[in-house]
Formats: C-alpha cells, structure tokens, sequence
C-alpha cells in the first residue's frame, strides 16, 4: 500500500469484523424473497414472446376466473397522469427527465412490446403455482414487427421505428426527426483538426462489445402492502429506498408521504438494483386485492426483464507526436439503451479520456434504442465500453512509436488542474501514482513468460457525493446506536460505523450500525456511483461531531466550566488547562441521564468535494493456438482509493470488479437469435466466470487523499472493472499480434481476429 496521508488513525485503515457478518453467513439475514406476513398473496408477471409487436388486445377473463386467482392487472390499471415527465435515477446519482409513459410502459406495456421479456399483465393468487397457471390462460394477440437489433441497425436509413414520437435531441434542440437515436451530444476541448493536423502518427479504429448482465446472484423482488389508510408500504431488495419510494410516487400518483420503503438485505446489485421492476405491479395488485403481494423473478426473468447493461459501437482516432505527446483524440460512441432511452452513454463521455491530459479533444455520444431490455446501471456504466476502445488505441500507439505502454501514459497522464473534455478540472488526483505503482510492481517487472501476452490498461470512475443523513444515539453504556439510509451492498454498515468511531475516539465494536426505511431516516440517494462511504461516511463524521460538541458541553455543565476550555481526543474529555479534568466517553454516557438526558447527534449532507478515482491492470494471458482458449495466468489490479477505510473491504472491491472484469471480457453476452429472443437466459448457459475460472487477484492499494474528504476518501467500488477489458484484449493481442476490436474474447473471435 502506498499512501499520500502520514494521519496517524487509530480506527481508519484497520479490519474489524463486519457487524453484519454472522447473520449473513448464518442465513439468519432477512433477504427480500424471505419476507412474509400474513395473508401473504403471489404474484407472477406475463412476459411477451416477441421482441418488437403492436398489441392487439389482452384477455385476461379466463384467468381472473381460475380459483385462487384474486386479481390481474394490466397497463391499464396505471393512474391517468401519463401526459408528463418524471426524474429517474440514472445510476451516476444525477436525476434526468425521462418521458412518464416510458417509464410505465417498460414495467406494464402500452401498445406496444419492445423487447421479448416485456411485462405485460400482474397476477395475484394464493400461491405461485396458482399465479404461473393463471399467466398462461391470458390470451395477448400481437402484430410482430419487425425487430431492431444492433445500434448500426437501429441507426440504419429506413430502420425499423420502436417510437414514433421518439425525435432525435441534437446537440441539446429538439431535431423534429423520428429515428431511433434519441440523443447526439458532444464535448469539445481545443481544436481537434489542428490537433490532428499536427500529429506524427494517427491511429484510428472501431471496437464493438454486447449487452452483459450484472450477474447478481438474488434476484429482483418486492412485497406491497397498499393498506386501507391509504399507505402503501413496500418491502424490496434495493440499492436505495428512497429512489424505490420517489419512484413509486410518480408512477402511482401517491404523495412520497404516502410511502414507506423498507430496504431488506440485498443479494448483489451493482447498479442493476437502482431501477424498480416488479414494486409497482405487487402494488397495483395489493391495492385491487387489499392483501400483502409478494413478486419475485425467476433467473429467466432476471435476465430478460430487468436491465443489463448496454453494448456499444465506439470509434477512436488518436494522433501524436513522434515523442509520445497526444496532439488531438476523438470519440465516437453509440450505446444502446434497450428498449426506452437512457443508455450510459453520458457517463462513458465522461470517462473515455479523462485519464489524459490532452490540448485538442471531441466526443461524440449517441443514445440508440433497440429491441432489447432497457438497460440499467453496471458498475461504472458506460467507462467499460469507453475503455475497451481508449486503452487498446493507446497501446496500438505505444507500438508504433515504440514507446513502453506505461511510459506513454505517464507521458499524458491527467494530474491537478487537467481539464476533462466534459468540462471539471481536475483537483488533486492519484491517476499518475496508480501508473507509478503499475510500472513499479514486481508483476510488471517481471519477465515475460515465453509464448504468453500482458496487457495494461488504466480506467476512470468520476464518484459522486449527494444527499446523505445519519443519526446516532449514546447509550448509557457508551457504545452508540448508528442509523442511515444506505443500503449495505459491500460492508458499508462497517466503514460508516468506522467514521463515527473514529471521530468519537471509540472501538467500533461500540458503534451499532442500522440501515432503516423511509420513515426512519432523512433523505439519502443510491448507494451506487461510488458514493457510499464518501457521503454517508461524511453524515456518520458530522453526526459524531455533533455527539462530539455535546458531550463536551454536558462535561462543561457537570465541571461548571466554560465547554471552550475543553476538547474531546482518543475517547476522553479533558480540559486543556486542568488536568484533574478528565472524563471518558463512557464515564459520561453512564451520567447522561441525571445530567440533562440523552445525547442524539444526526447530520444531513450533500457534499460537493467528490473526488474521482483511477485503477490501472496488468494482466498475462496464455492464448491457445488451436482452440482461441484465453487463459489469465496473472493479474493484477491497483487503484487510488484517497483512504482505506477498511482495507479488507477494499480490497474486495478491487477483486470483485476485477473479476466481473474478466467474465465481460471472455464470456459473457446477451446471446441474441434473429428474432431477439435470448438464448442464454440461465446461469448455466450465461457463462458468468466462477473461482475455477480465476486467477489469484493481486490488489495494490494506492491512498492520494482526497482533499474533499475530511478523511481523504474517494470511492472504491467503480474504477476497478473499467480496465480489465482492454488490459486483457492487450495481452491478447501481444500474445496473438491480432488486435481485438469485439467482446467478449470467446475462442472463435480470438481465431477470427487472425482472418
């Protein structure tokens, strides 16, 4: 580990016990699936077949009629407010406007099927088995059209149209076309025709990967309750709440005081759990029926009707000087974005060179619909796909320059005060320590194993702060009652908890951390976008400052004396000119009752002081000459992480988006038939890379502290799955001299890249 912070914590950067630990692995943790009370209802959703068809009509009388059978539910049973617009999360923490019809019509269908998977009719019944038997005796008639498949399709002349209100949004003015591009925008920083007017080489290429699902192991639940007062209170596994609760809102016309959300322990999520798929329909159904509606997907489902993540087309056209400085870069990148727009095409933009400083630059984004699933969030969306592009041109550069891959990146590399062609500058970041480490490291000074490939590649996630709330309350034996509104994902129960006692100058085996519903806790966003520890632990920070200041003022009141000539260090009050003054923590949680009552701290924040996060790769792959078999032999992953907070947790981060890094890269696709039909939806054919597929993931941890943080902390949970893609489609490419311009690298395009 490598640290820019010479602090000397007592709590930060040590590896207690998660708090969660022992249910979890126990399986006394309650997951939304084991949810029940009584008079429990099932619900199951009917799916479309078709992956593009008009509606003709839906009969839903001979199921209605089955026995045990208590209600169905269509998309006409939606509240008639459907003219508007509603804010959505987009799993970057920012909310965008998207179209309400949209976002209704993609959890029950309009007139329209845009994927095959779409969710077209609810049932309730008293069991399962009930609810299944009834979706077969709904009668749908379609009239299939013909589907859209790829972005170069969909952006075809004369293509197929999934919206005929859908215009393209170009350049920020409504264009007045229909097509299936619903934005083009673009970021431009210098003058790019100078740029290339004035470089010695000029690489220029096309890459295309496909749609991959997150790959959580639980999958999409909930259980509404629409009770006679008129409350619905909903039970759902959930990256945030809160988004579950403001979302229900707009869809269901219900004031958010109206809502209670109560997240349960989520079995994974990576983004994939920040949209709502299946809370809305067990709410329409709880509301006919006045009972509790439970809905849980199947694995088939999963993958076919929530949201994977998109594919892209990206074209790279680099130039530079014969010393290795980049004169000029453009970026031209299509995402699909399923069914309904909002592809994460805006956050690759953002991330495709920002770990560069470069004078001349222009992205070009599209946001492309096509008949597969609306996507959703994937761990750092969009700067894989970006990636996957950038970091296999810069290696391409490399080459013809004759230039060592990691000395031309720290040739360009982006530090303090870089402008990003989206627009921030830079504040202090670790993007050149994180090569440093890379070029450094034994693995990279090691020599090449005969007949093997290495690959290196550096990515980028920009991190959010937004909105955050926490209480704590003292107990009379000192330890602290801790509440937040973040759902624990990664152990982020325990780094919070390690924030407040570090502030507090206590063990954090005294600190009792709880995640609560809607009702409990003040606003707090998704816990997505790597921005957990960041802003909640900076609520859990300011929440123990408060309890800080106020038992120091309940010590001035018990010494009567001034609390300015008192501080609070390592657990103990003392004052700062008498050293007979002295009080524990705990010593004063034991009298709080007899001198003036409890002690509560609570904080709401939104900092502002986000600071992005840059992993880097090295990866050595052995490559089958008959069979196209990739094999990792070794890799490597390093990141900057601003603090460790919790190493262990850290470095699990680091190998999970590694990890998730090498099945995108191999294995993983939507497998889609002509008819787009998916035909790898299960866990068995949807090749997902297990512990007999991976290497030993080797983790270096760098800390350039962010100035931002009262604790330096960046967000750890992102950057590190942007880089394994291109680093290994580099070694390929060493080990092969092909360059790979598709994913995943299964053994027949490893072949083909040699045609």
């Amino acid at each position: 580990m490598t640290s820019s912070d010479s602090t000397d914590y007592k709590v930060l950067g040590t590896r207690p016990i998660r708090h969660d630990g022992a249910d979890k692995v126990t399986g006394r943790a309650i997951y939304g699936p084991d949810f029940d009370t009584a008079g429990l209802l099932h619900g199951k959703i009917l799916r479309s077949p078709h992956a593009h068809a008009r509606i003709i009509s839906i009969d839903t009388s001979e199921a209605e009629a089955l026995d045990g059978v208590m209600a169905v539910v269509t998309g006409a049973d939606w509240p008639n407010n459907s003219n508007g617009t509603s804010m959505v999360e987009d799993g970057t923490g920012t909310e965008i406007e998207s179209n309400s019809n949209w976002l209704r019509e993609n959890l029950l269908a309009g007139d329209k099927v845009l994927y095959a998977g779409h969710a077209i009719a609810g049932v309730a019944a008293a069991s399962p088995h009930v609810a299944e038997e009834a979706l077969a005796l709904i009668e749908v008639k379609y009239e299939v059209l013909e589907p859209v498949l790829t972005i170069q399709e969909a952006m075809a002349k004369n293509a197929p149209i999934l919206h005929e209100g859908l215009t393209t949004q170009e350049l920020g003015e409504d264009s007045g076309v229909v097509s299936n591009t619903a934005d083009h925008f673009q970021h431009t920083k210098g003058n790019i025709e100078k740029g290339f007017e004035a470089a010695d080489v000029v690489v220029e290429r096309e890459y295309n990967t496909v749609m991959v699902h997150q790959g959580y192991i639980e999958p999409h639940n909930g259980t509404a309750l629409w009770n006679t007062d008129g409350r619905l209170h909903v039970w759902c596994s959930t990256q945030g709440s809160f988004v579950v609760r403001d979302s229900l809102s707009d869809l269901l016309d219900i004031p958010v005081s109206q809502i209670r959300v109560t997240p349960t322990e989520i079995g994974g999520g990576f983004g994939g759990k920040i949209p709502i798929y299946v809370e809305p329909v067990a709410a329409l159904l709880s509301k006919k029926t006045g009972s509790p509606v439970k809905i849980v997907m199947s694995r088939k489902e999963v993958f076919e009707g929530s949201g994977p993540t998109a594919g892209s087309n990206i074209k790279i056209k680099l130039g530079a000087k014969s010393d290795g400085t980049i004169t000029a870069a453009h970026a031209w990148m299509a995402m699909e974005a399923g069914g309904y727009p909002g592809s994460p095409v805006g956050a690759a933009a953002q991330c495709v060179f920002a770990a560069y400083d470069i004078e001349n630059a222009l992205v070009d984004g599209y946001d492309v619909v096509v008949n597969k699933p609306k996507t959703a969030p994937y761990r750092a969306p969009g700067a894989p796909n970006a990636a996957f592009g950038m970091e296999q041109a810069m290696n391409e550069l490399a080459e013809m320059l004759q230039m060592d891959p990691i000395d031309l990146r720290l040739k360009n590399v982006a530090t303090e005060g870089t402008r990003r062609v989206d627009g921030p500058t830079f504040r202090r970041i670790g993007a050149k320590e994180v090569l440093e480490t890379m070029r450094d490291h034994p693995h990279y000074q090691a020599a090449k194993t005969e007949g093997h490939g290495r690959g290196i590649a550096i990515g980028f996630w920009f991190n959010i702060g937004f909105d955050s709330a926490c209480n704590i309350a003292v107990n009379s034996d000192g330890s602290i009652n801790l509440t937040e509104g973040s759902t624990d994902i990664g152990g982020s129960r325990t780094s919070i908890a390690m924030h407040a006692a570090e502030v507090l100058g206590i063990p954090v085996e005294d600190v009792r951390p709880s995640v609560v519903d809607t009702d409990t806790i003040g606003f707090t966003a998704v816990t997505g976008g790597s921005r957990t520890t960041f802003a909640t632990g900076w609520a859990a920070y300011e929440a123990a400052q408060d309890v800080k200041k106020q038992s120091i003022e309940r010590a001035a009141s018990i010494w009567d004396v001034d609390s300015d000539t008192l501080n609070m260090e390592d657990g103990v009050i003392k004052s700062k000119t008498d050293s007979e003054l002295k009080m524990t923590f705990k010593e004063l949680a034991s009298q709080m009752s007899d001198t003036g009552g409890g002690i509560t701290g609570r904080a709401s924040v939104n900092p502002k002081g986000v600071g992005g996060s840059f992993a880097g790769n090295m990866v050595d792959v052995s490559v089958d000459d008959e069979t196209g078999k990739v094999t990792i032999e070794r890799f490597t992953c390093v990141q900057d992480v601003g603090k460790a907070i919790h190493p262990s947790y850290v470095e699990g981060q680091m190998q999970g988006g590694s990890a998730q890094g090498i099945g995108w890269a191999l294995n993983e696709e939507y497998f889609m038939n002509d008819q787009g039909n998916m035909a790898n939806s299960s866990l068995l054919d949807y090749r997902m890379p297990t512990s007999l597929d991976l290497p030993m993931i080797d983790t270096a941890i760098v800390e350039v502290a962010n100035p931002g943080h009262p604790f330096g902390v960046r967000g750890v949970g992102e950057a590190n799955i942007v880089p394994p893609t291109p680093a290994i489609a580099n070694a390929v490419s060493d080990a092969t001299g092909n360059i790979m311009t598709q994913l995943p690298l299964t053994p027949g395009a490893v072949l083909d890249s040699g045609k």
